[in-house]
Order: C-alpha cells, then sequence, then structure tokens
C-alpha cells in the first residue's frame, strides 16, 4: 500500500505514525513520468498497515491513496461464452 505526498514533512510524519503504531513504513521520492525538476517530485510512503488506517492518514495530511498493484493476483472473472439473449414481448 502506498500513500502519496507532496511535502517531505508530511510524508516523513506520516512514516513515524504508521511505526508508532506498529507497521513499517519507509518513505521514498516518487519519479513521475514526464517530471523534470527532482523538487517537484512526490513522496511515497510504503507501508504495510491495513487501508484504512493509511487512508485516514492521507485524508489528515492532503495527500492520495495508491493502491499497492504488486499483491496477491485477483481471481479471474467469470466472462460469458456467448451473447445474451433478451426475449422481447411480441405485439410491440
Amino acid at each position: 500500500m502506498r500513500g502519496i505526498f507532496f511535502e517531505e514533512d508530511d510524508a516523513r510524519a506520516v512514516v513515524a505514525r504508521l511505526v508508532a503504531a506498529g507497521y513499517t513504513a519507509t518513505a521514498e521520492r516518487e519519479r513521475l513520468a514526464g517530471e523534470d525538476d527532482d523538487e517537484d517530485h512526490p513522496w511515497a510512503v510504503l507501508t504495510d498497515a491495513p487501508e484504512p488506517e493509511l487512508d485516514l492518514l492521507v485524508d489528515q495530511f492532503d495527500g492520495w491513496l495508491d493502491a499497492d498493484e504488486t499483491g496477491a493476483p485477483r481471481a479471474p472473472l467469470e466472462l460469458p461464452t456467448e451473447p445474451r439473449k433478451i426475449k422481447r414481448p411480441s405485439g410491440g
């Protein structure tokens, strides 16, 4: 799970709160595509905290939540093998 913050102080404060709560958390610079200036890159807080816990901190420190896509793969969807047949009433 990742939280993204624009200010280093905010990212460090979130890390401190998560670590104090017993979770592992680190802050690192997040490089965005198209950003040339290193000073404009936001900060990512990587943590094993549950999503609701991080979501509260993201709201408090004006960041955003970025769900980690490297977790367990999702079960494949069961898709229909044929088109649906819709019966329309006759006499219309």
